[in-house]
């Protein structure tokens, strides 16, 4: 197993998480105990020592049964990381009953690792908001040791979390953001990366894999990798283009069986950066399965549309959604906007499309788009 460094302690590079843990049936909730106790014990048996995991998971039974779990282990032999559950505003004002309750389920006294989870559009001014307290209570809980060390998770945009940074970024250890080729252009995760190497906080990465569709590439694809390295996994070249990226210290896997387990260490039992041709080569591949909707963002549109509706960010978000055939993050979004200004408030006018140099039948993607969310 790789190591990275972090403050005084050495994590492995590759930690598990367990949002995706085994099922015995198609509850969500239902989590096979005894295959994921299987995995975990695999796991650390070969070098793991980081898992994540978080107050919603598995409908909330993800922190139970691993807290379960882990309490087979010494305390000291691993590190639990947890998150406040501020992707749901409701529970703004409930960060220390919340809190209290998570370290019970977890069975644990402290937590190695905790974050803010899901900093994005539609709750950052909750987060920021004093009247909550959440900063100064996970502050406070730091001080008195049942947190060792405090970042956050993100989800929104580059803007969304400079404000954070802004307001937080001098008690922030570590960040989480979704991370992979894919997203190094789709969802600007260069430019994240690039802020939070500003204010020197370490790169924690979610969905290395895109949810699986890393995992499996077309035929096309698989051969142009495999002309560079014949040895290598498609699924590993996922985690080589992360081992390249100097600012990453953690690569979280949400791993749902045991062979993903013993797959993933496998390839962690390695450091294999991508040289100049094969990073070229992934960032290809990665352009060509997010080719969506050909929008420069030249806003020629904007200037025309009657509503006002800002049509490239509606459109980004709708190659998001398209590629990842649904999802949260398009939706979650949509809802900060006012109803006025989402894809259902389009006339159909096309007064936009007379002036898009790309020929984007705007109109058509905001009828769809609208149908999509509706579903």
């Amino acid at each position: 197993m790789i190591y990275k460094e972090f403050q005084n302690i050495k994590l492995s590079a590759l930690g598990m998480g367990t949002m995706r843990l085994p099922l015995n049936s198609q509850n969500e909730a239902d989590i096979d105990e005894a295959a994921s106790a299987e995995m975990v014990e695999y796991a650390i048996n070969h070098g793991i020592n980081y898992f994540d995991t978080a107050w919603g998971y598995h409908s909330g039974n993800s922190e139970l049964v691993m807290g379960r779990i882990l309490s087979r282990y010494p305390r000291e032999s691993f590190y639990l990381a947890t998150k406040f559950p501020g992707y749901d505003v409701s529970n703004m004002d409930k960060v220390g009953e919340i809190f209290e309750k998570q370290l019970e389920k977890c069975d644990v006294e402290y937590f190695d690792f905790y974050l803010f989870h899901n900093v994005c559009e539609k709750n950052i001014n909750e987060y920021l908001d004093p009247k909550y307290g959440i900063f100064d209570y996970l502050m406070k809980q730091k001080e008195n040791g049942r947190i060792r060390h405090l970042g956050f998770s993100a989800h929104g945009s580059y803007d969304v979390m400079k404000r954070f940074l802004d307001a937080y970024g001098d008690h922030m250890e570590f960040c989480q953001i979704q991370l992979n080729y894919i997203d190094w252009s789709f969802q600007d995760a260069k430019e994240k990366v690039e802020l939070l190497d500003e204010y020197h906080i370490p790169v924690w990465v979610m969905e290395p894999l895109r949810g699986g569709k890393l995992a499996a590439l077309s035929e096309e694809h698989t051969d142009a990798l495999k002309a560079l390295r014949p040895d290598e996994e498609i699924p590993a070249w996922a985690f080589r283009f992360l081992q390249t990226l100097p600012s990453v210290t953690m690569i979280l896997s949400g791993m749902s069986n045991f062979e993903q387990v013993k797959d993933n260490i496998h390839t962690f039992e390695t450091e294999k950066p991508l040289n100049e041709t094969e990073m070229k080569t992934i960032l290809n591949i990665a352009d060509k399965m997010a080719n969506g909707v050909p929008c420069t963002a030249c806003r020629y549109c904007t200037d025309h549309c009657p509503q006002g509706i800002d049509i490239p960010s509606i459109i980004k978000m709708y190659n998001e959604h398209t590629f990842t055939g649904g999802g949260f993050l398009a939706p979650m979004l949509i809802q900060t906007l006012p109803e006025a200004k989402r894809p259902s408030a389009c006339l159909g006018c096309q007064s936009c499309e007379a002036v898009c140099p790309q020929g984007i039948k705007i109109s058509e993607i905001m009828a769809d788009f609208a149908k999509k969310l509706q579903g």
